[in-house]
């Protein structure tokens, strides 16, 4: 292999070295021409990002009282949320089927439609007044949280290894924009869609129909060349092969050969599922001591704050201090919080908001420094395969812990579920150790999973 396949190699394909050529349809790209294309393709994604959680958002923040209306029942008005984390989760992998085959562009802009779709189903089923329609739209809505999610990998198949963390990070940060701007317009947009005729609490949905359909408009336009498949020229370039399609046995054997996809993956679900049980049902805790529900809406945005808002600080520190020494400090920041929360008394207190904000900050150190572990470790090849299974893996988790806080909480009482979330925490110890002591290890096969 020459010199120039080796650098093109090391920077698309997790090795050590910056690349100097690389190729694709047939024309030489030089590396600051790549550099550009990695500057692009971030520029787009954080432009999708902010317009996508803004259209996510802006519905799910009603999307339990529309259903408690269509249904006529409080203890179904869950089932809406609950459906929706399930069809990001099954969203994930499909969507990275599409990937692995098309290529990012194609399976973001997909992603983000199907959620616009999911919208619209929820604005008719306000207006028909039909809950099984309204657990449709909410399951295809969850397909635009599994777009929004896999841009984040989209970041890193260009990125030079020193700055991968940081281009991940930065595509995370983009969601605060809509994550905060979309539940504050939930009033604004219920009004104006009264004016145009449909129910109020359908209102969001209709404008966040809107901001889906505008990022899948900015994936389509402007993700052009497509980070994936560039790496994969490359690849070719070098004489590597790139196989196409989605495999459960190819993903297997991944995790096995590979301890950091085992370690990232183990990372992110478990980080999710704490972050998910505690956070669900840390607002009917705070409900039975009496505090006001705009006292429970800023401690959730303070919660939000620190899921998102130091996102490009994590990805600098993933980047200098190594990804397990990041996992490390997210599993410690979580046990602070998690003993804050969970000694915090019923009602609104500092404590409790002190320990939602570090809950976020736990979260996004895992998530950040996970995602990036993951994407490094996994071949070229089986990369999408990879992060869509770690994906869907991540909410299935997240789903059922969330299911099994409410027993705990209704059983137990708050402070037993911090008690069960700290447990979840070892296990993210325990991973960032994993993946500090075989930091480097090739796989057994490593040349031919290799890019």
């Amino acid at each position: 292999m020459s010199d120039a396949g080796r650098r093109v190699a090391g920077w698309v394909g997790g090795g050590a070295a910056a690349v100097a050529r690389g190729l694709y349809g047939g024309a030489r790209w030089p590396d600051h021409r790549l550099a550009q294309v990695q500057g692009r393709t971030v520029r787009t994604l954080v432009g999708s990002q902010a317009l996508g959680g803004l259209g996510m958002s802006i519905g799910i923040a009603v999307a339990a009282l529309l259903a408690e209306d269509v249904s006529g029942s409080e203890k179904l008005a869950g089932l809406a949320q609950t459906m929706q984390v399930l069809g990001a989760a099954v969203a994930s992998f499909l969507l990275a089927h599409v990937m692995g085959r098309r290529g990012r562009r194609v399976g973001l802009t997909l992603g983000y439609l199907l959620g616009a779709a999911g919208a619209v189903l929820c604005v008719v089923a306000g207006v028909v007044r039909s809950f099984p329609l309204l657990l449709v739209g909410t399951t295809l809505l969850g397909s635009a949280t599994a777009a929004n999610n896999q841009a984040r990998y989209a970041a890193t198949d260009l990125a030079r290894p020193a700055q991968r963390a940081r281009a991940l990070s930065l595509v995370v940060w983009a969601t605060t924009i809509g994550a905060v701007a979309g539940p504050n317009l939930t009033g604004w947009a219920g009004r104006a869609g009264r004016a145009l005729g449909v129910p109020t609490l359908t209102g969001p949905f209709v404008f966040g129909a809107a901001g889906l359909l505008a990022a899948a408009l900015v994936v389509s336009v402007f993700l052009r060349p497509d980070p994936l498949l560039v790496a994969r020229e490359a690849a070719v370039a070098r004489g590597g092969a790139v196989r196409h399609g989605t495999s459960w046995a190819r993903v297997r054997e991944v995790v096995r050969t590979r301890p950091g996809v085992a370690a990232g993956a183990a990372a992110l679900a478990l980080a999710h599922a704490v972050m998910i049980s505690v956070m669900v049902m840390t607002p009917l805790h705070m409900h039975h001591g009496g505090a006001a529900l705009e006292v429970i809406g800023v401690v959730i945005s303070v919660h939000v704050l620190g899921m998102y808002a130091f996102a490009p600080v994590v990805g600098w520190a993933t980047d200098r201090f190594g990804r397990p020494a990041v996992l490390g400090a997210g599993a410690v920041v979580l046990l602070v919080s998690l003993a804050l929360a969970g000694t915090s008394p019923a009602g609104a207190s500092y404590r409790i908001a002190a320990g939602l904000f570090l809950l976020g900050l736990g979260w996004s150190l895992c998530t950040i420094a996970g995602s990036t572990l993951l994407s490094e470790s996994a071949p070229l090849d089986a990369r999408t395969d990879v992060q869509g299974a770690a994906d869907l893996v991540m909410g299935l988790t997240a789903a059922a812990a969330g299911a099994v806080a409410g027993v705990v909480v209704g059983t137990l009482g708050y402070p037993a579920l911090t008690v069960f979330a700290a447990v979840l925490v070892t296990g993210i110890a325990t991973a960032a150790e994993f993946a500090r002591r075989t930091a480097g290890r090739p796989a057994a096969d490593d040349e031919p999973l290799a890019l």
